[in-house]
């Protein structure tokens, strides 16, 4: 049998050099489980902050068994929702530690 000429392709320029391949679609989307994780554990110390950062575990679990049915941009929107609300919960986490430690400044500079 004899090969095709037609077929046979040749690289143009080694492997390393020219343009870098497009970072699109072959990158793989974020899912933000690990964050969202943590905000609902440390939302569960303050009051009510864990509900407010549950949504947000939700939304990154929903990307990941996005990604892992290989329906990328359903992984992406998912991804980018999950991150906005992590975002919103760890101010919100960051607002309440410091409000905290205020409170119990001015707590025990009254009683002293």
């Amino acid at each position: 049998m004899k090969p095709r000429h037609g077929e046979v392709s040749i690289p143009l320029q080694p492997p390393g050099r020219g343009a870098p391949p497009a970072a699109g679609p072959a990158e793989q989307p974020r899912d933000y489980v690990l964050w969202s994780l943590f905000n609902v554990l440390a939302g569960y110390v303050l009051p009510c902050l864990g509900c407010l950062c549950f949504p947000a575990l939700v939304f990154s679990i929903k990307a990941r068994d996005c990604k892992v049915l290989g329906d990328l941009e359903g992984a992406r929107q998912h991804g980018a929702h999950a991150r906005v609300l992590n975002i919103i919960c760890s101010l919100l986490l960051v607002a309440g530690v410091v409000l905290t430690i205020i409170a119990v400044i001015a707590v025990t500079i009254t009683v002293t």
